[in-house]
């Protein structure tokens, strides 16, 4: 009898177990060697919750009108205190929701970038911080500050740049042998930065730089990274049509897989120090943020090499490079928003005269 009844409390304990693991996520910060990283979906914009180790990291808060859900999110994750926020930098879609965020939870640290922004937000979010008698840092490249189960070291800025996006507090966070690149809207300037400093880039899990814009996670960075999982965070159709066709060109290339906000809404990674596992699969889905983007095998009539005329000289064009994707012509098949293994030659004019712009960088 004894015997029985053990059984069935063993049953009813496992049950309960069951239930219990169903009602508190896989990722909740409950293990000792456990570090959770939440992508949060707030539309255009960024905001990432890490909980390691009974401690909680918010890096930016994603817009205004979006601070109730990021809140909302922080709750349901148990969150009661921020032990270190962090701005990237100080534009409303990354320090919208951080001032409420303020408001409503207990702060430890604020980390940020030391330069002054021009506006009401800004203003806000320094006087909420002067309120609380919270003393922001501005960190330097290269400072280290234990996190959890792990730690992070602040890879960018070197230096104020009067570009808002190059000021971006960009971090390494690691754990164990897994590690994530948190960029802010960081972009070429600041990438080639990080790159000259000979530290160790190398992730598992990159945040892509500025929502996917073109001006960020150039070849040069993703080299440098080699990340085994990409991260880009967006709003379903926004006005800038960002992710673009030339960024998420770069991630197919390299096969790097993707997950995409605006396509699939919050997702989590969770890392116990040797593996990450993810709340969901990869969309994979490369396409641009701009539904008018057109790849180059729809335009195949442009690469063709006009009839020779031998007994007339041939006019002189200038011979520009295309990539497989994107709406850019390039004057060198290198400069790094495109992938050289794919490029082709055409002239100047059949490029502007299929719809094709200069590159910015190389023209």
């Amino acid at each position: 009898m004894k015997s029985k009844r053990r059984g069935k409390l063993f049953s009813l304990l496992a049950s309960l177990l069951i239930v219990l693991s169903m009602a508190h996520p896989v990722y909740a910060n409950d293990a000792s060697t456990t570090m959770a990283v939440h992508f949060i979906d707030v539309g255009q914009g960024l905001s990432i919750l890490v909980q390691s180790g009974g401690q909680n990291l918010v890096y930016d808060g994603g817009d205004q009108s979006h601070s109730d859900q990021v809140v909302s999110y922080l709750r349901q994750q148990n969150v009661q205190t921020i032990d270190y926020m962090i701005a990237s930098h100080y534009d409303e879609d990354h320090i919208g929701g951080l001032i409420k965020c303020m408001n409503v939870f207990s702060i430890g640290n604020i980390i940020g970038p030391d330069y002054v922004h021009t506006s009401d937000l800004y203003d806000t979010f320094m006087n909420s911080a002067s309120e609380k008698t919270i003393t922001i840092q501005y960190p330097k490249v290269g400072d280290v500050f234990d996190f959890g189960t792990g730690s992070f070291t602040v890879l960018s800025p070197d230096g104020i740049s009067q570009d808002s996006n190059e000021n971006s507090v960009v971090i390494k966070l690691e754990n164990g042998s897994n590690s994530f690149i948190f960029t802010g809207d960081a972009e070429e300037t600041s990438e080639q930065d990080m790159i000259s400093t000979g530290m160790n880039l190398d992730c598992d899990v990159l945040s892509v730089g500025h929502h996917g814009s073109e001006s960020s996670t150039t070849w040069d960075f993703l080299a440098a990274t080699s990340p085994s999982y990409a991260v880009v965070s967006c709003g379903a159709g926004n006005q800038y049509n960002h992710p673009s066709a030339e960024t998420m060109e770069r991630l197919s290339d390299m096969e790097i897989p993707v997950f995409r906000t605006d396509k699939q809404g919050s997702v989590a990674a969770v890392s116990d120090g040797t593996s990450i596992t993810w709340t969901q699969s990869p969309c994979n889905d490369y396409t641009s943020g701009n539904s008018s983007d057109e790849y180059l095998e729809e335009q195949t009539s442009v690469v063709s090499s006009p009839d020779p005329e031998p007994e007339q000289p041939q006019v002189t064009d200038t011979y520009v490079w295309l990539s497989a994707t994107g709406d850019k012509y390039h004057s060198i098949p290198n400069c790094g928003r495109m992938n050289p293994d794919k490029a082709r030659q055409v002239t100047k004019s059949q490029a502007e005269s299929s719809g094709y712009g200069a590159c910015s960088k190389c023209w």
